[in-house]
């Protein structure tokens, strides 16, 4: 059986009352079904009922089991619950943590409302936590990711793969899930692209792809995956030695070895060059709207993040323009320093501005 998605938990337990097919519990059964019926991913559902499971729970240890019966205050109640709520390490929920797990609840109230089963929404208006603008964590400088690259053992047929995966990633930018659902007809050789089928939000979107990163695809498709396939080939590009598509994290946690093993003081898997392809060219002079193109998002605001981590063309403009610097540059070549100048080197000993004079 494939492994490209995880295992989606369904409740085994009915919560509240039992045949009742007006309560939150078989109304969240209904709307997740209307979700599926309008094409949404079962990995979406999935996380969508997890959440909502939760939500119940909550509800029917206060007595709480219809629809009818959830009103804003009660939501705003939930939504303190949340803000107090500690993991098993004690800390608190991020500000985003807890707009992810109301906004389903937000997108069933309206389901619920627009289907006529509540007469008005309660969490039309609901207030979502302030939300915190995350820069990346750690973006690779182009001699960090090419020591990554360089980690794989090319002489073995895993490390071949691992080498054509980490050139992939790092050439395209393109997902997680998108490398492990890959198929070896979405490459084009000739024209230099790669198809990305069914991404997130199950959108098509064409990229180019780089020389490089095709010939190591080559070489693993002519000389690897041959050794790799067993049984019924269903076209899968990146196969385990079990002849299985990768599950997110085995993917996650072989491409984490990589990058510890460069020993290079940062941390991270798949998304760490998906954040360091979008920096790296956008520091080279590429439109953001391309840079928009290659990731996939629906909105310029998404990628807009990544001019925040730009910095190569802010640095230079402060080296250019800031005073302090260490050295100065005559406005002529010949122009003689004056005793009254302040001197371009560092002195050897700050001096002690708090000594008498």
């Amino acid at each position: 059986m494939s492994q490209t998605h995880r295992k989606i938990k369904i409740a085994d337990q009915v919560i509240g009352p039992q045949g009742d097919p007006g309560s939150l519990y078989f109304q969240m059964k209904q709307f997740l079904q209307h979700q599926r019926e309008r094409g949404y991913s079962e990995r979406t559902v999935g996380n969508r009922e997890d959440l909502l499971i939760a939500f119940i729970r909550w509800c029917d240890e206060r007595g709480l089991t219809r629809p009818q019966e959830i009103t804003r205050p009660i939501l705003e109640r939930y939504q303190r619950h949340l803000f107090l709520y500690r993991k098993a390490d004690g800390e608190p929920l991020s500000a985003r943590s807890q707009t992810v797990r109301i906004t389903p609840i937000r997108v069933w109230f309206k389901w619920l409302t627009k289907s006529n089963r509540l007469l008005y929404n309660p969490a039309a208006d609901l207030d979502l936590p302030r939300m915190e603008q995350r820069l990346p964590k750690h973006i690779l400088s182009s001699d960090e990711a090419e020591k990554i690259l360089n980690v794989p053992d090319v002489a073995t047929f895993t490390g071949v793969r691992d080498r054509a995966m980490l050139e992939t990633l790092y050439s395209t930018g393109m997902r997680r899930m998108e490398l492990i659902n890959l198929s070896w007809s979405s490459i084009d050789y000739e024209r230099g692209t790669v198809m990305i089928r069914q991404g997130k939000g199950k959108k098509d979107r064409m990229i180019p792809i780089g020389e490089r990163a095709l010939a190591w695809i080559k070489k693993y498709r002519d000389e690897v995956r041959p050794q790799f396939v067993l049984g019924d080939d269903d076209g899968t590009l990146f196969l385990t030695q079990q002849g299985e598509s990768f599950s997110p994290n085995r993917l996650t946690q072989l491409v984490r070895e990589h990058i510890d093993a460069a020993q290079i003081g940062k941390r991270g898997s798949c998304h760490l060059f998906r954040h360091t392809m979008a920096t790296l060219m956008l520091e080279n002079g590429a439109d953001i709207r391309f840079i928009q193109a290659m990731l996939g998002h629906v909105s310029l605001e998404t990628t807009q993040i990544y001019t925040q981590v730009s910095i190569r063309a802010l640095k230079e403009i402060h080296t250019a323009t800031h005073p302090a610097r260490l050295k100065r540059q005559a406005k002529e070549q010949d122009q003689q320093q004056q005793p009254d100048q302040v001197p371009d080197q560092v002195p050897d000993q700050v001096p002690d501005h708090d000594q008498k004079q």
